[in-house]
């Protein structure tokens, strides 16, 4: 923290003009074309020098001779209250525009997604060089590039923010993974990112570590919104839940309603885990509950949300205009190539929920995603799955600690090595000036 407070004066970018009527890159060697047809189109995706088509439905023309695109995203949101994210952030921030044309609706990062985006990509290199010429430390330095992102990133969604009055449109930035066991610590660093992005539809990051809690209480209590990262178990989620309503009875408001926040779920990382301790018991009655896991425990959480979020003490916060913590389904992409690529969206759609999708997870369902309510399906069977497990031996709290120690561990990593190439990179840039 003592590092990033030298940035004193943080620079508040404006984003540039958003066109929208050429060819983007969605990604590394990627393109989808920026138009809106009455017909059927095909978004041309190449990845690695093949090319994949993804058909996206269009709807007709309006009274006004307009024609409006339509995709599963927008009948996710419309038809279910299913907000669709982007997991994924880089330069140039525009690469959005299509994306938000399709539907979605919000952007989370993460250290490991900014450490892929600025080094594999020329586009920071103007402003990192203006940034070590200044003076400014290789930490700050990162943060200057990050913030410029979210800012400009924020601006794109403002419009989504504005009609639904705060409830959508947001853009997630998290505080340092150093902090991942520092409560106060994490508690400045959420005000200082908070204060220096300076946009309305921005959500703070803090990991749902067990030091991190009462972070997230006093943070809601400066009425801050918050997205919180690396849940794994139902446990740590009803402490997160309690937090946000602490937090909100602590800020001593009585307008509520501009304070939100998600919990972000992690789901394909649970199977990940839990599978290979079922093939290491081995019986048939283990090998059967592969891949099953992560779906059952997250509709458990859905359930618990709606149990967490009704009685009089929520209804107390209701009247002063409070929103609930919505349930956002992270780590969506599949892990395990024999298991449907979309496992981990389709039998979790519901209504005050948001799934955040890289690449992978997007592509498949805008080609093939279900639109049905899900969530709710099937729960006893959910709940059979869990006790199952249980009784095979598989300690899901232990399972949430180890995911949780392992999720921070990969980020302080991604964070550590970015600062470590961009203090070559601005070695290098000061050795050439001599």
């Amino acid at each position: 923290m003592a590092t990033i407070s030298k940035l004193a004066n943080p620079s508040f970018v404006a984003s540039s003009s958003l066109r929208s009527d050429r060819i983007v890159p969605l990604g590394p060697n990627r393109f989808v074309p920026v138009r809106t047809v009455a017909a059927p189109v095909r978004l041309s995706i190449r990845s690695n020098n093949q090319r994949r088509c993804l058909v996206v439905k269009c709807g007709g023309v309006d009274g006004n001779g307009a024609s409006t695109k339509r995709t599963t995203l927008h009948d996710l949101y419309e038809q279910q209250g299913q907000s669709p994210w982007y997991d994924n952030l880089c330069r140039p921030v525009t690469d959005l525009i299509p994306l938000i044309s399709s539907g979605v609706r919000g952007v989370t990062s993460n250290p490991t997604i900014f450490q892929k985006a600025i080094s594999s990509s020329s586009a920071y290199d103007e402003q990192f060089k203006e940034l070590v010429s200044a003076g400014n430390d290789i930490e700050s330095v990162y943060w200057e590039l990050v913030i410029k992102d979210i800012q400009d990133a924020c601006k794109l969604f403002e419009p989504i923010y504005d009609q639904t009055d705060g409830a959508d449109g947001y853009v997630s930035v998290e505080v340092s993974p150093r902090l991942a066991n520092d409560t106060q610590g994490t508690i400045e660093a959420a005000k200082w990112l908070h204060l220096v992005v300076n946009r309305p539809n921005v959500y703070i990051k803090i990991p749902a570590t067990a030091d991190c809690v009462p972070s997230i209480k006093e943070v809601i209590a400066n009425a801050i919104s918050v997205n919180v990262t690396l849940i794994f178990s139902l446990e740590r989620y009803e402490a997160v839940i309690d937090a946000y309503l602490d937090g909100l009875e602590a800020s001593g408001l009585s307008d509520l309603s501009r304070v939100t926040s998600v919990a972000s779920f992690f789901v394909s990382r649970v199977d990940s885990l839990i599978d290979k301790m079922l093939e290491k018991i081995g019986t048939p009655e283990a090998l059967n509950l592969r891949g099953k896991a992560a779906v059952a425990q997250a509709k458990l959480a859905y359930k618990l949300y709606q149990e967490k979020f009704s009685g009089p003490r929520w209804e107390a916060l209701v009247k002063k205009g409070a929103k609930k913590q919505r349930l956002l389904w992270a780590s969506t992409s599949v892990k395990n190539p024999a298991y449907p690529d979309t496992l981990y969206v389709d039998p979790l759609i519901g209504p005050d929920t948001v799934s955040t999708m890289p690449d992978q997870a997007l592509q498949a369902v805008l080609d093939h995603g279900t639109i049905a309510r899900t969530i709710d399906q099937n729960v006893s069977e959910a709940e059979g799955v869990y006790s199952a497990l249980d009784k095979l031996g598989i300690d899901w709290n232990q399972v949430g600690t180890q995911l949780e120690l392992e999720g921070v561990d990969s980020f302080k990593k991604s964070f550590d090595s970015l600062l470590s190439s961009l203090q070559e990179k601005g070695n290098s840039l000061k050795t050439a000036k001599i």
